[in-house]
């Protein structure tokens, strides 16, 4: 399944809107110091917000099958993008009561997460640029031509 996204900055500004899969919205932005406003995550800083929301979702949706009570879960993500390679640093954090066997399939269904295993798998770009044309009628862009 192919997934997409389509970004366009809000009135010329470093703020961005994202359409995802023509169902969501979600905005990004640049810190103050890069001439943004700070008023959403930057895009670099997406990363391991997604990251840790994949892992605590797999675990919670694990978790709900067997009707585990997982209330107080917390999936930290650290990520260094300045690192070669690029290190990233999870812990879960799991509430007390859970007998080892649990811990244990839950840490081997953290590791299921498809963001980490995309991530693990690496990647292949194409990039292509399009100079998008206005979209008036072929009459309206050359005078000369008749309809």
């Amino acid at each position: 399944m192919t997934m997409t996204a389509t970004a366009r900055p809000i009135d010329g500004t470093l703020r961005h809107e994202i359409d995802v899969n023509g169902r969501h919205t979600i905005t990004t932005d640049e810190p103050e110091k890069l001439g943004g406003s700070d008023t959403a995550p930057a895009p670099h800083e997406l990363l391991p917000a997604i990251l840790a929301s994949c892992v605590s979702t797999m675990i919670t949706l694990y978790a709900r099958t067997r009707d585990w009570e997982l209330e107080d879960v917390r999936v930290d993500v650290s990520y260094d993008h300045d690192s070669t390679p690029r290190q990233v640093h999870t812990t879960i954090h799991l509430p007390d009561g859970l007998t080892p066997e649990q811990v244990r399939r839950l840490q081997r269904v953290a590791e299921t997460c498809p963001v980490k295993r995309a991530l693990e798998a690496g990647f292949t770009f194409e990039q292509l640029i399009a100079l998008d044309l206005p979209t008036t009628h072929p009459a309206e862009r050359d005078p000369s031509h008749s309809a």
